[in-house]
């Protein structure tokens, strides 16, 4: 299967670029340890009401954060600088087809993130003994792997609409970073203006953030699942697929 062996290839060149795959892993950890020492691991509102300390709120936040990282950010900046330096143009000289390519992107940054939440909830086991679900996991793991998805096809979406280089990384960090602060990522938004939710559930970075903390929560009732966010994630990720199928371009654009 061609996808299998882009998955692969993919697996090993990440691997053989240590200091990209170091800061890949240490730098979600730096906002794991960073954000409760700035705002404090004191009481804070949880998704249904209860009251959760700060360590459990952010052991999956910064888990959302490191999935879409590795998943949105990465494969968007990948994918532009191996479009406009030629790579994708030698790949296109094999029988790769381009759905086998994806697939493989995808499957590999479904791998890293795996990885990135196993070592995220160890380290709020280990450093702040932050409870790890046992009935909801399930339903933890199923978002996870359901929001890993969607922002894979939305980074490899973006990547085709970016003309060059010199716009990647303005463009990719203005079009996450703002939602990450409005989506119950980087801070609580219990007491944030009404208005400003509104705007963040229009973006899948919300109900990502909303479905991942509810199943991971100690204090979450029933099995956890969050059908109704874990649908739009899901729906935005269908229609990344869709427009990557469209923007998707094998060669450099012309300047």
């Amino acid at each position: 299967m061609k996808a299998l062996r882009e998955f692969r290839f993919e697996n090993r060149a990440f691997w053989r670029n240590p200091a990209a795959a170091f800061f890949t892993f240490m730098f979600p950890l730096m906002f794991l340890f960073l954000f409760p020492t700035i705002f404090g691991s004191g009481d804070i509102p949880g998704p249904s009401g209860e009251t959760i300390t700060g360590e459990t709120f952010y052991v999956p936040a910064i888990g959302v954060f490191a999935i879409i990282t590795a998943t949105y950010t990465n494969n968007a900046m990948t994918l532009l600088f191996a479009r406009e330096e030629g790579v994708l143009k030698r790949k296109r000289g094999t029988p790769l087809r381009t759905r086998d390519y994806m697939l493989g992107r995808i499957m590999h940054s479904m791998f890293i993130t795996f990885l990135l939440v196993a070592i995220t909830v160890t380290v709020g086991k280990l450093f702040f003994g932050v409870a790890i679900p046992s009935e909801t996991l399930p339903a933890f793991i199923v978002t996870v792997l359901t929001g890993a998805f969607a922002f894979c096809a939305l980074g490899i979406a973006i990547s085709g609409v970016l003309p060059n280089v010199e716009a990647g990384p303005p463009v990719v960090n203005a079009s996450i970073l703002p939602l990450l602060f409005i989506s119950n990522v980087f801070i609580p938004t219990a007491d944030a203006p009404e208005w400003l939710t509104t705007v963040a559930k229009v973006f899948p970075v919300y109900h990502f953030a909303e479905a991942t903390l509810i199943s991971f929560s100690p204090f979450t009732e029933g099995n956890g699942f969050e059908w109704n966010n874990l649908a739009i994630v899901a729906v935005w990720g269908v229609a990344g697929i869709l427009i990557a199928f469209k923007t998707f371009a094998w060669e450099p654009k012309r300047k």
